[in-house]
């Protein structure tokens, strides 16, 4: 039986992030991809028009189909905008806790527009980090998390090891959002931290945070450990910003999934 992932997560109706994103670094991976729609947005490259939150019995049916029938290997979860999606999402896991999760606790999308509700910031916190095998914040993210200002590398470094102090089995620290520099990644598990560096490129991309979330995750499903799929993974977002391309009539970027594992 072919190894599948699954992602839980907010479908993005311009093809560039979210749902459709973990869809095509899976298949990259040559991972079957699964997915339950948490959220439905209406957006573009130029941003987010529109968000609809399905009735929670049906995302919990989408979940209940694709483990009936497919061996899911590891769960990525996204866009979780209210929270009773994140609780029944976290209950559904719990059925489920021998999976590992991945965590890409997506709280606001790149054009700045908010994916979270302000009551659900204490249920991603409490709900969903003490299940992530890995969270994958970027640095606004962790900073709601930890409620503090995380502005250098040394920062970042404290930071990871709060968020698993909250629960987390691991994290990878995404640096993209700091002013200049190399981009620095800070990986930190119960071994210690390792710092993944790639040159900045000059440009504005889209759907960069679920692309990382769901190569970590399709690496775990075909058997990497930990750091590796995060290097992986890291790299593969790399390669796949060099290959980007505008499908819009705006300056944002969408990965190219596939060229980047040519």
């Amino acid at each position: 039986m072919k190894a599948s992932a699954l992602t839980i997560a907010g479908s993005d109706s311009g093809g560039g992030a979210g749902i459709q994103a973990d869809l095509k670094t899976f298949a990259a991976h040559n991972v079957h991809g699964l997915s339950a729609i948490a959220a439905l947005t209406a957006q573009h490259t130029r941003g987010v028009t529109a968000v609809h939150v399905p009735d929670v019995d049906f995302l919990r049916a989408q979940v209940d189909a694709c483990f009936d029938d497919f061996d899911i290997r590891v769960v990525k979860i996204g866009m979780l905008a209210t929270t009773d999606v994140i609780r029944t999402t976290a209950a559904l896991l719990d059925a489920h806790s021998d999976v590992p999760v991945v965590l890409d606790p997506v709280m606001v999308a790149t054009s700045g527009a908010k994916l979270l509700a302000d009551d659900a910031l204490d249920a991603m916190r409490t709900q969903l980090l003490p299940r992530a095998r890995i969270a994958t914040p970027n640095l606004p993210e962790a900073e709601l998390l930890l409620g503090r200002t995380i502005d250098d590398v040394e920062a970042m470094r404290e930071a990871c090891e709060d968020l698993r102090a909250l629960g987390a089995h691991a994290v990878l620290l995404k640096g993209g959002h700091l002013p200049a520099g190399d981009v620095v990644d800070v990986f930190a598990d119960a071994a210690g931290l390792h710092e993944i560096v790639h040159p900045r490129l000059p440009i504005e991309a889209h759907g960069t945070g679920c692309t990382l979330a769901s190569a970590i995750a399709a690496r775990l499903a075909l058997g990497d450990d930990l750091r590796a799929a995060c290097i992986g993974a890291s790299d593969y977002v790399h390669r796949a910003l060099l290959g980007g391309y505008r499908p819009g009539r705006s300056d944002i970027l969408v990965l190219d999934h596939f060229g980047a594992m040519r």
